[in-house]
């Protein structure tokens, strides 16, 4: 099926297996080498083979490393307009790279040149499906989980916290379903921040990038802030700055080493934490079964008064609604393996992988490890609400988390220790992914000109050097815990965390939106999802997912401004407005960034204030995408059908959930 006449046609450089690897297999093309980047690396390591252990040579490469990227070296990608398609001579054709500073975009329209410029980023491609699942692993399973889970748990108390976990994880998996389906057939730089841009409208793309940068920007020097407060478990006679320079030196240096030691890093650091919860629940069950020698059983008393019950008895459904933030932010980070899709080897094999062992993975630890929580400690236990130590405030209070606290209540003596260690691995890992994250999206603003220009830099390493220096600039803010007279840093941090409450709502509202105009554009051309795309989430999972959204925002909004006593106070019936700021942030800032961009769209090029999105017949469904060549993808789809169809049920259900 040809596109329809409106519809350029792009053959990038990102679809040739001479220059990119190919899905099937993961093969080279016929020069053995991924990407130009390698072929270049591969021919000055040959060249200076003899002396590559020379010190001398390895600092000078080292230093070659953060030169921009070579361009040239990367062949043109021919943009034909549909009258020119039997003219291959046509003196249109670039001569140049689109990420080359001079290509000519002047022929081109926004959407068709930001979709080009993002498809055909110049970004490392290293990443495996092992690296894109532990990577979103890695971003999820942190402080949300181990310690202001405890927060949640005395707030809504054992049942009515796994409840809402399960709900805001149940909207989380049908996002993914949405965003698995854009990843594999647009892995552009940016991903579900471009497709904002893309598919709904550039002003609405531009709040949703910012503020999703701006939530991990924030990220790091909160999370340096916790593992050094974290450290005070053991001593206090070391002042913080000693142990956020330490952290702040081994996540740079991470960085720096690209996205494969980035996604080797992280992998190691989000298998310790797997280990670490996978431990935890086991040692869980001995404990609530009475297998802890001194110990009496547990069962499921506290699930029932006098010691606990399944609900708070204090207005139990507003305190539900009341943690809808902690749930959303401790799932914060799921998304992140698409944003990787453009640096991922076989994004087709990958992506979809990825979301379904992210889901299970998190299901799996999230909901079972509330479930256990909720039978080891009392929801009344005055120990979940922390000691309000500085530690507390910025969310790293270890003495707080239910994990160190049950271990404590069985007397086990090392535990809560070596606990205190996954914590600081634990905030570690959150804060490296923070990093990928804000570069990456920064960098997609970059070469969407919805930011600086500078912000899209690329060095030879395929790192976005400028957007990671950004971030470095941001980790900077963790020493303003060392000054003297606390409350106003408390304040400020306070607010930066605000920031991180309820975005990822925000972004995955976005997401679902995307994919809705997206299919809503294929159906206007009379064109069918399932007969051309590799992979295709329902329909459902994002109007499901768009409904719930708005209806768990309404609910933390009416808990918000109103919100319920808090555990172990007197309840106070009046409306706080500063509670309801602090929680919602993130939106009044996404709000500040929409409108001011529709401002500037209307100023300097002319497009209405009332135009709120694009129409089906502008969204350009083609420009970007991975696979051009749609006869051929309809027949592996209908070959693999057909080869299902062979298949007993159980393989059938087996490959419709893995």
């Amino acid at each position: 099926m040809r596109p329809d006449n409106d519809i350029h046609v792009v053959e990038s450089p990102i679809n040739d297996p001479h220059i990119f690897p190919t899905d099937s297999g993961g093969s080279t093309g016929a020069s053995g080498y991924s990407n130009a980047s390698d072929l270049e690396s591969a021919v000055s390591s040959s060249d200076s083979s003899s002396g590559r252990f020379n010190p001398r040579y390895i600092a000078q490469d080292f230093i070659d490393s953060f030169k921009p990227f070579d361009f040239t070296i990367l062949p043109p990608v021919y943009f034909k307009k549909p009258e020119q398609q039997t003219d291959t001579s046509s003196s249109d054709e670039p001569k140049l790279h689109p990420n080359h500073p001079q290509f000519d975009y002047s022929h081109l329209t926004d959407l068709e040149r930001d979709a080009l410029v993002t498809s055909t980023s110049p970004l490392s491609k290293h990443l495996k499906t092992r690296h894109l699942t532990l990577i979103s692993l890695g971003a999820v399973i942190g402080t949300g989980l181990f310690i202001s889970s405890a927060n949640a748990l005395a707030h809504a108390g054992p049942l009515g916290n796994v409840l809402v976990w399960i709900y805001i994880g149940s909207i989380v998996f049908t996002t993914m379903s949405s965003l698995a389906e854009l990843a594999t057939a647009f892995p552009v730089s940016g991903a579900f921040v471009t497709y904002t841009t893309l598919f709904i409208d550039s002003s609405f793309g531009f709040a949703i990038a910012w503020n999703y940068a701006l939530q991990w920007l924030t990220t790091m020097p909160l999370q340096l802030i916790a593992a050094s407060l974290t450290i005070k478990f053991w001593t206090d006679s070391i002042n913080p700055a000693v142990f956020i320079t330490i952290f702040y030196v081994v996540i740079v240096l991470i960085n720096l080493f690209g996205v494969k030691g980035y996604g080797e890093a992280e992998s190691f650091l989000s298998v310790m934490k797997i280990l670490a919860v996978v431990g935890f629940n086991i040692l869980a069950i001995v404990i609530v079964t009475g297998g802890v020698p001194g110990q009496p059983y547990i069962g499921a008393k506290n699930w029932h008064p006098p010691e606990g019950g399944l609900f708070n008895d204090r207005q139990p459904f507003k305190q539900m609604c009341y943690i809808i933030s902690n749930a959303s932010f401790a799932y914060a980070g799921s998304e992140i393996f698409a944003l990787a899709s453009v640096e991922s080897a076989t994004p087709r094999k990958s992506i979809n992988r990825a979301r379904l062992q992210i889901f299970y993975r998190v299901m799996l630890f999230y909901i079972f490890s509330m479930v256990m929580i909720g039978f080891l400690i009392p929801y009344t236990s005055p120990k979940l609400l922390g000691s309000g130590s500085k530690a507390a405030i910025y969310n790293a209070d270890a003495n707080a988390s239910p994990f160190v606290i049950a271990v404590k209540n069985a007397g086990i003596k090392a535990l809560p220790s070596i606990m205190n260690v996954v914590i600081i691995i634990t905030v570690l890992s959150v804060g490296n992914a923070s990093v990928y994250g804000s570069s990456r999206v920064m960098c997609a603003l970059g070469s969407l000109r919805q930011g600086p220009r500078w912000l899209s830099y690329i060095d030879r390493k395929g790192r976005p050097m400028a957007a990671l220096l950004v971030q470095f600039a941001f980790g900077l803010l963790a020493y303003l815990v060392c000054i003297p007279g606390t409350n106003a840093t408390f304040q400020v941090f306070e607010w930066m965390l605000s920031l991180s409450g309820l975005c990822v709502l925000f972004t995955y509202f976005a997401i679902c939106v995307s994919h809705l105009r997206f299919r809503r554009a294929l159906s206007v051309r009379a064109r069918v999802a399932s007969e051309e795309l590799v992979f295709t989430g329902p329909i459902w999972c994002s109007w499901y997912a768009i409904i719930s959204i708005i209806i768990v925002l309404v609910l933390q909004f009416w808990a918000a401004l109103w919100p319920p006593p808090t555990p172990g106070s007197p309840y106070n019936p009046s409306a706080d407005p500063q509670n309801l700021f602090k929680i919602y942030l993130g939106g009044v800032v996404l709000l500040i960034f929409w409108f001011g961009h529709k401002i500037y769209n209307y100023k300097v090029k002319h497009i209405p204030l009332t135009k709120l999105w694009l129409s089906a017949k502008e969204i350009d469904v083609d420009t970007g995408r991975r696979v051009v060549d749609l006869e051929q993808v309809k027949q592996q789809i209908a070959e693999e059908k057909l080869s299902l169809q062979n298949k007993p049920w159980w393989y059938k259900v087996m490959g419709f959930f893995c």
